[in-house]
């Protein structure tokens, strides 16, 4: 009799323990599926939301090109050290900088722009062509990798920056004249130093033909 009595307090303790704390939950298919959709990260949207907030305000703090050129002149493993940002465990890194001067020449998907007074040659070139690559995503330090557990969120950034430069820079820059005088802000990454340091390959976030 004790017997029974224990099995029954025991089955209805579970029987407790199992309603307070259930095994498993029913949700309808309708809100499963929006709680799904909710979770997804959308690029597009954090792309606009960052460049309008954040990457665009930064500009003031991309180091000047009047100071940057004569640096990398003088000692370019000096300027690197100063001013740019190490890419993970390679050779590469960026530089994001700032500056202003007068279009030498249009070639193609390049604009090239001479800085320092009088300059007869290219020292900066910006970018019109087709935009790929993580140079502008990794080149502020404004976004970090380990803040996105999902490497393709991350991929996903990147593409999403480089269809706004496409869409929002670019049409206006490519109208631009030779003789014109421009400012510009952007991102400069440097591969191969007997290559891309003279000049600098700048990927435009802003362009004004002045």
């Amino acid at each position: 009799m004790r017997r029974a009595i224990a099995i029954t307090a025991l089955i209805g303790a579970a029987g407790g323990l199992c309603w307070l704390f259930p095994l498993f939950h029913v949700v309808p298919l309708k809100r499963a599926l929006a709680e799904k959709s909710a979770k997804i990260f959308d690029a597009a949207q954090f792309s606009d939301v960052f460049w309008s907030e954040k990457l665009l305000p930064s500009i003031d703090k991309a180091v000047p090109a009047e100071k940057l050129l004569p640096a990398i002149r003088a000692d370019p493993a000096a300027a690197k050290t100063n001013y740019a940002r190490s890419l993970g465990m390679g050779d590469s890194y960026i530089y994001f900088l700032r500056g202003a001067g007068k279009v030498i020449s249009i070639s193609g998907d390049e604009i090239s722009v001479g800085v320092s007074e009088n300059a007869t040659n290219a020292e900066i070139v910006l970018e019109t062509g087709l935009i790929f690559g993580n140079t502008l995503r990794d080149g502020t330090g404004l976004l970090s990798a380990s803040d996105y557990p999902d490497s393709q969120d991350f991929n996903d950034i990147a593409s999403a920056l480089n269809k706004i430069v496409g869409q929002r820079v670019l049409p206006k820059l490519r109208e631009t004249k030779v003789g014109a005088k421009i400012s510009f802000a952007g991102c400069a990454e440097v591969d191969d130093e007997s290559a891309d340091l003279h000049p600098l390959h700048v990927v435009p976030i802003q362009a004004e033909v002045q």
